[in-house]
């Protein structure tokens, strides 16, 4: 069993994985945000050289997990070089209904969500591989709320993508801090989005001029990218693999156009 666990460890602590001619390396990096120690997954194809475009995740509810490395693997895999943050810190990883309590600290606190996820972005800014001018960050769920408000602090991002996250603010003044580009993938039977919500997130873009698109997907409802969230969507959150794999390829044409060379 010793022999078992320490495998295990080895295992998530550094791994190679092979994928045709793309070696995509993950390593779990600690880092702090103020005195609370968060881990974090940085992901990356280690045949790419130089300088990259880089990717920052924000988690779902339940903290960083196995859908969140997945994803990084995924971009990984495009070229990206990425970095999974760790918003509640190590070993916090809550399921329901002890997730809502713990997303609900940051969402009723966006100075301290703030706080998190700019410790993690300086963690993949001060990457070697990261391209200082080509960073973006992805979220979702939670994090699909958060990378929009780390666009509102006024992180230097060329842009970010929410996935099925919620779209409201207490400062919507804040808006005009956004220095990239804005894309919300969301479902259009999501019921724990109030169409309220939705109407004053436009706004808000439109008062701050902010560069921004929001597609919505007919059927899906909340968590559409997420497999666990099973198939049923009269509980108001299920996955919808045609607005999952619609949603991803949204992404990769808006990274597309955020990271070409600029001129």
């Amino acid at each position: 069993m010793k022999t078992q666990r320490a495998l295990l460890l080895i295992s998530s602590l550094l791994c190679s994985v092979s994928l045709g001619k793309a070696e995509i390396k993950e390593t779990i990096v600690e880092y702090k945000s103020g005195d609370v120690v968060c881990e974090g997954l940085h992901v990356v194809d280690t045949t790419k050289t130089g300088k990259l475009p880089s990717v920052l995740i924000i988690h779902q509810w339940t903290g960083l997990s196995d859908n969140e490395k997945m994803r990084a693997r995924m971009l990984a895999e495009l070229g990206y070089n990425v970095f999974a943050a760790d918003v509640y810190g190590k070993g916090i990883r809550p399921q329901p209904p002890a997730a809502g309590q713990e997303a609900g600290k940051y969402k009723t606190d966006r100075k301290l969500y703030r706080e998190r996820m700019l410790a993690a972005l300086a963690v993949l800014c001060q990457n070697p591989q990261t391209e200082p001018s080509k960073v973006a960050a992805i979220g979702y769920c939670f994090g699909g709320t958060g990378v929009i408000e780390l666009a509102r602090s006024g992180a230097l991002l060329k842009g970010v993508v929410s996935f099925h996250g919620g779209l409201d603010s207490p400062a919507p003044a804040d808006g005009r801090n956004i220095k990239g580009k804005v894309l919300v993938l969301h479902g259009a039977d999501d019921p724990f989005v109030p169409v309220k919500d939705i109407t004053a997130f436009e706004q808000e873009m439109k008062d701050a001029k902010v560069d921004y698109k929001l597609v919505s997907y007919p059927g899906a409802v909340h968590a559409f990218t997420q497999k666990a969230a099973g198939n049923d969507n009269s509980k108001g959150a299920a996955y919808n693999e045609a607005a999952d794999k619609a949603s991803w390829d949204e992404m990769k044409s808006f990274f597309a156009r955020i990271f070409k060379t600029d001129g």
